[in-house]
């Protein structure tokens, strides 16, 4: 009895994204859907909780600390303007 040959695998050299492209394509994709919300708009949080010390910016949401501890009493149009410096912020990185 033969055995069936496994599949071949895919080639392993496909171009991975560094960390912080996939946090910033993970915010760029959720920015229109929290802007456009008809109700409380999402956190950014990505659970990536690193402050970077040139920016002040978190890695992972790009929030100040003041953004992230004032978030969860925040109104949602204070919220929406969270977001909306977030898009200006992925906008200005590199």
């Amino acid at each position: 009895m033969d055995t069936p040959a496994r599949p071949e695998r895919p080639p392993r050299n496909r171009a991975r994204l560094d960390p912080m492209q996939m946090y910033k394509k993970l915010l760029t994709d959720r920015v229109p859907e929290a802007l456009a919300s008809r109700y409380t708009p999402p956190s950014p949080c990505i659970s990536v909780c690193k402050i970077d010390a040139n920016t002040g910016y978190c890695y992972g949401c790009l929030r100040t600390l003041q953004e992230i501890g004032a978030w969860s009493t925040s109104e949602d149009e204070d919220k929406r303007a969270v977001w909306a410096r977030i898009a200006q912020r992925l906008e200005a990185a590199p």
